[in-house]
């Protein structure tokens, strides 16, 4: 799957040992695009490959969460102004499963995960201006996380994410 891939915001440490891609986020990244808080972040770690028309995506996420806002999981992106993002983030205290629908700004929908956030498996469909996420704790029993209208487009990126908002880098 990585074969094709390239970065949005090349992470200063990271490696790819056959399908398995190893990043140390850096500091002060992230991908937020103005809400209430006003702001617009699009300094996150991307590893994507273009797709087009309908597709799926499945990857599985192994992460530490230590600081607040540090995420990791899955991104679909057309544009900087379009795209979203699903995964674990550390915030108010514990690791949370959510997703950030962007057009034009962001959305964000979270909710305390109570299955091992240090290893999930997460899923992706993009079909006819629809997108379809899904969460699973063993790659086999796929929960629905959030279906949503998604804009249409020629082509799509897709690939795992990860940030840092504060702190020292993590993997």
């Amino acid at each position: 799957m990585f074969t094709t891939c390239t970065w949005l915001n090349e992470p200063k440490v990271w490696s790819l040992t056959g399908e398995t891609l190893h990043v140390t986020t850096d500091s002060k990244s992230d991908f937020w695009r103005q809400t209430h808080y006003g702001f617009t972040r699009d300094s996150g770690h991307f590893f994507g490959a273009t797709c087009e028309g309908s597709f799926s995506a499945s990857l599985r996420v192994k992460a530490r969460y230590e600081s607040l806002y540090d995420q990791a999981g899955i991104m679909v992106r057309i544009d900087e102004a379009r795209w979203i993002k699903a995964g674990i983030e550390w915030t108010d205290g514990a690791a949370c499963i959510g997703s950030v629908l962007t057009v034009d700004q962001s959305d964000w929908s979270t909710a305390v995960y109570a299955g091992d956030a240090t290893d999930i498996h997460l899923r992706v469909t993009v079909d006819a201006g629809v997108l379809k996420l899904q969460m699973s704790d063993n790659g086999h029993r796929w929960q629905l996380m959030r279906l949503c209208p998604f804009p249409l487009a020629r082509s799509y990126t897709v690939g795992p994410m990860c940030a840092r908002r504060s702190g020292k880098g993590w993997t």
